[in-house]
């Protein structure tokens, strides 16, 4: 499963730094609002090590990482929801991804225009709030609209469960909380609100941009964000954009963690925020490995084996038998496939298999 992220912010806090530090993309970075007029795509590798440690053991013909989607979207401005600034391009733009990243400027720096004139993180994360409330609250008034008539002629047999699921959204959003923050009992009402793909309904990851002084421990600017969003069900994560733009400018792996020592951080913060983003929509790896490929598999917590299969090919869920399962630490500690097997620590499992975070796999199926 192809995981989509958008990058969001107000015009220069360093999302299209943060995009090329992310993505072999290059968004033209420059010192005025809008300079990312349409969106700019990129796919990032995830970094692994234990696809790194397959790879040097099976020596496979090729190799598969898993990988993202980013999405750089134009600046937002107040006014978006109404179409002011490039908002509905960015409104358009943003619906469909999976989660957002929400960059927000956490350093001073006068040579950088701020588009309101000051920093001030908290207020510029809630301009952006605002504006996708508001959208998402149009959104909802149009559907109650419909949706009230279809209820009172009794036409529709689940109308009356999709009014209860728009006002408890609708009551939520005039609050000015999230559509996040509305939690639904039954699967139907589960199902209904999802499909209304409400923006403020979208896990969000706020991604403090900092000058590199501040990349381990933060400042005040960051504690501010952090009280903010306290009860939000959000994450937050630290990243030096423009450190991290330096970091990926060096050529050898000794060099990038020599740089990062030096700042006092263990490892960089384009790969913390990849797995930051993979904890916040809850996907986990598994691994298909051998002599023609070694390859990492985006799956869903809690997925069973049969669907797990269905990601590599449809046919292999729907002809699902077993499924032969190694576990990681097994197939490195005991060095090899046939090693796993005559210890006997290779699983065979059917379909309530729950599949685990770094099983390596080996579907058998029947079509």
């Amino acid at each position: 499963m192809a995981l989509k992220c958008g990058i969001v912010g107000l015009p220069n806090v360093g999302k299209s730094t943060l995009f090329n530090c992310l993505s072999s993309a290059k968004a033209q970075s420059a010192n005025f609002p809008f300079c990312t007029i349409e969106p700019n795509v990129g796919m990032i590798t995830v970094p692994d090590e234990r696809l790194n440690k397959l790879v040097e053991m099976c020596n496979p013909k090729s190799v598969v990482p898993a990988t993202v989607e980013i999405v750089d979207i134009a600046g937002l401005v107040k006014g978006a929801s109404k179409g002011e600034g490039l908002g509905n391009k960015f409104l358009a733009n943003i619906r469909e991804t999976d989660a957002i990243l929400h960059v927000l400027r956490c350093f001073d720096d006068d040579n950088i225009t701020h588009v309101d004139g000051s920093v001030d993180p908290v207020r510029d994360m809630e301009i952006i709030n605002y504006e996708l409330q508001l959208k998402d609250l149009e959104t909802i008034d149009a559907r109650i609209a419909k949706t009230e008539k279809a209820a009172k002629s009794g036409g529709d047999k689940n109308a009356k469960m999709q009014l209860g699921v728009l006002t408890a959204y609708k009551e939520a959003l005039e609050q000015g909380k999230p559509a996040r923050s509305v939690k639904f009992e039954s699967v139907d009402e589960q199902k209904f609100a999802k499909e209304l793909f409400l923006l403020t309904n979208k896990p969000v990851l706020y991604v403090c941009n900092v000058d590199d002084t501040s990349a381990a421990h933060g400042n005040a600017y960051v504690e501010a964000v952090k009280k903010a969003i306290e009860g939000e069900n959000a994450q937050l994560m630290v990243v030096a954009a423009a450190t991290e733009s330096d970091i990926a400018e060096l050529e050898t792996p000794e060099e990038r963690a020599e740089f990062l020592q030096e700042i006092g951080l263990t490892e960089s913060g384009v790969s913390r925020l990849i797995r930051a983003a993979y904890s916040l929509l809850d996907l986990q790896t598994y691994f298909t490995a051998g002599a023609d490929e070694c390859r990492a598999w985006t799956f869903l917590r809690g997925t069973k084996a049969p669907q797990a299969a269905g990601i590599i090919h449809t046919d292999f869920e729907k002809g699902f038998i077993r499924a032969e399962v190694i576990k990681y630490d097994d197939f490195v500690s005991l060095g090899s496939e046939s090693a796993v097997k005559d210890a006997g620590k290779m699983g065979v499992e059917g379909k309530e298999y729950v599949v685990q975070d770094g099983d390596i796999m080996h579907f058998r199926f029947n079509v």
